[in-house]
């Protein structure tokens, strides 16, 4: 039930009507995303310049701030320093810094040193402060270097364990010289340095941190990194600038790689740099808002126009329901030109084209069938195989003599009679098809197609694709099919004829050579062994001689069977002339050939034939040897073993000789 509406639904997009709604709808969602989104663009823009004017200004105050507070710390230890004098006295040292106790609203601490940098006195008095050596450390380095006030990195404190930092003055003697410091220690978290920045409201993730030149953080939100070296500024590059004494704002990236506005502000007396970070998604926060709120109102807006788009464009596709109708009666023959009561120029056109095409579809239709009827009858009358297929490569027509030659019916599937074709030539002639409708080039192939009564035929098939004359698309395939099988026996017989000895069925001289041949690519591409052996027969003439020629024969054929039934069967016995034999074991070592050769040595001496009583036997005088690296062809194999097998027959024949290819004697290379 819930189905039907929803098919209703799928059915009025389809329409005309229902597409120029929906198109009109997109257009105006699209609209609206084109304006939202500008106002989106100039918005962002002026909420990013008004936040980072606001930034600017804040950085600014804040660090004049800062600067104030570290200054009048500057300038109370001066005048600390004027009133102590340049005694060493630590009594009295102490009982002045007690007299300045106010200072403590400052400072945590109140140490003096001498020009040594040892600790004389502090205050309020901490165990082993006093005394203690500060020559070695940074700011005492500092403050003897430059005479001038300064501000030391962060480290903890010894007694409160917070993290801290020393504001220290150079003490001068009467001549102006160095003579020690005076030292206020302010701490990070309660010294009242920062209460400022406590209390800026950045939004909810922003905030505002300080750090020193070097990279020491010494405010931030998160208590857990004061006085922790900032990560690898390189990452935040506007951070990267400010440690090296720029100024300034702009958009960047932060450590965890979140973009964000940022403004830093040097705080010139202490080096230290403070910088303001606002998210800019935060800052967006308002504008995202307000542009998702118009979204809506105006997709309200849309909405409510749906039903009045819908009822105009009704008014004005009527004249299309009139047209489709008259379409359809020309269709059914109800009538045969279309005639419309419409003002509307485009369907006027629309109404004469269609009556025009339907007058040259009726001739066309006419010709066609007169086509049809003189094609069938030449398809039907022809003693040649034809067929034709259409574009998507299905045969759809088959004439009676290709349905006699492959004895099937006409009614078959395609699907069945194509599983008749040889499976060795299904999957190229397939291949080929496709290849020939896709590229409109000719179908020639040749294949085998078993019959339903089991016989083989082989087949020659030449198809051509039809084109059009106009636009050049292909209708499908035109195909004629001959039996070759005939010719393809007598083709396979005088090749086997011209390989093979007509006596024993072995190869010929001819056929030996080939393999050969092929043998000793292989073995040059991919040094796959291959072992030769070469033999005649031993005591054969007088078989020739008292039993005649035709004993000879049988002797012969019944060799040529022991022999190929000793061998494997991937090797290739020839029978190169008169009693003379060859064997090429392809695959083989020289170890494995000697065996086989030792194998038909003995098999062949138990051969024999009888003649007016009389028994024959024969012996092979065989000859082994294999394929060389130094080989420059087969004729050297070949007479290897050649020499080989007259080797055994010299040595009493009846034996076999095995002749491995020698090295090249490496001295002879000198000579």
């Amino acid at each position: 039930m819930r189905l039907a509406p929803l098919l209703n639904r799928l059915a009025t997009l389809r329409s005309l009507k229902g597409r120029l709604l929906l198109g009109l709808s997109c257009a105006l969602l699209l609209l609206a995303a084109l304006v939202l989104g500008m106002a989106w663009q100039v918005g962002k823009s002026m909420v990013q310049e008004t936040n980072m004017a606001h930034l600017r200004y804040e950085a600014k105050l804040l660090a004049d701030e800062v600067t104030q507070q570290v200054e009048q710390r500057f300038q109370a230890l001066e005048r600390l320093s004027r009133m102590v004098g340049v005694t060493d006295d630590p009594e009295w040292l102490g009982s002045e810094l007690r007299k300045n106790d106010a200072l403590l609203a400052w400072f945590e601490g109140v140490v003096v040193s001498d020009r040594n940098g040892r600790v004389i006195t502090d205050w309020p008095t901490v165990i082993g402060r006093a005394g203690l050596e500060t020559a070695e450390l940074e700011y005492f380095k500092m403050v003897r270097g430059t005479r001038q006030p300064y501000v030391s990195e962060p480290f903890i404190g010894r007694a409160s364990s917070m993290p801290m930092v020393l504001v220290a003055v150079p003490r001068r003697d009467m001549a102006g010289e160095f003579a020690g410091f005076i030292g206020g220690i302010v701490s990070l978290d309660a010294g009242g340095l920062f209460s400022r920045l406590a209390k800026i409201r950045l939004g909810n993730y922003g905030y505002a941190s300080v750090v020193t030149a070097s990279g020491k953080i010494l405010y931030h939100p998160d208590e857990r990194l004061i006085n922790t070296d900032v990560a690898d500024a390189r990452y935040i590059p506007l951070l990267d600038l400010a440690l090296d004494g720029w100024q300034g704002d702009g958009v960047g990236a932060l450590f965890d790689g979140q973009m964000s506005l940022q403004s830093y502000a040097q705080i010139w007396p202490a080096n230290w740099i403070v910088g303001l970070y606002l998210p800019t998604d935060q800052a967006q926060l308002p504008l995202s808002g307000f542009i998702y709120q118009l979204w809506w109102i105006w997709v309200a807006i849309a909405l409510m126009m749906m039903p009045f788009l819908w009822l105009l464009l009704a008014r004005i596709l009527s004249p299309l329901n009139q047209l489709e109708a008259q379409i359809g009666e020309v269709g059914c023959g109800q009538r045969s030109r279309v005639s419309l009561a419409t003002t509307m120029h485009e369907l006027q056109q629309v109404a004469n084209t269609f009556n025009r095409v339907e007058d040259e579809r009726q001739q066309l239709v006419e010709h066609l069938q007169e086509r049809e009827a003189f094609l069938d009858s030449v398809l039907n009358a022809t003693p040649q195989g034809m067929f034709v297929a259409n574009f998507g490569g299905t045969i759809t027509y088959m004439n009676p003599a290709l349905l006699s030659m492959l004895g099937i019916d006409a009614d078959i599937s395609m699907e069945e009679w194509l599983k008749q074709i040889h499976p060795d030539d299904g999957q190229g002639a397939r291949d080929m098809w496709i290849h020939s409708l896709k590229s409109g080039k000719d179908f020639v192939r040749q294949l085998r197609f078993i019959r339903s009564d089991n016989e083989t035929l082989w087949l020659d098939i030449h198809a051509r694709v039809v084109m059009l004359s106009q636009g050049g698309h292909s209708l499908g395939l035109v195909g004629v099919v001959k039996d070759i099988t005939e010719r393809r026996e007598q083709e396979a017989l005088q090749r086997w004829e011209a390989e093979h000895d007509p006596l024993t069925g072995l190869l010929n001289r001819r056929g030996f050579e080939r393999r050969l041949e092929e043998a000793f690519a292989d073995f040059q591409k991919t040094s796959t062994p291959s072992a030769l052996l070469m033999f005649d027969l031993d005591h054969f003439k007088p078989i020739n001689d008292e039993g005649g020629h035709a004993l000879g024969d049988e002797m012969l054929r019944r060799i040529a069977q022991v022999v190929a039934w000793e061998v494997r069967r991937s090797d290739h016995v020839a029978r190169q002339g008169g009693d003379e034999f060859g064997v090429l074991l392809p695959s083989c070592t020289i170890g494995q050939a000697q065996k086989i050769a030792e194998a038909l040595r003995q098999a062949v001496s138990e051969v024999s034939v009888t003649h007016e009583g009389k028994e024959y036997l024969v012996t092979l005088s065989i000859g082994v040897t294999s394929f060389n690296e130094n080989d420059a062809s087969v004729h050297d194999a070949l007479s290897r073993a050649d020499a080989a097998s007259y080797e055994a027959k010299g040595q009493g024949r009846d034996g076999v000789v095995l002749k491995v290819p020698s090295e090249p004697d490496p001295m002879s290379l000198f000579e």
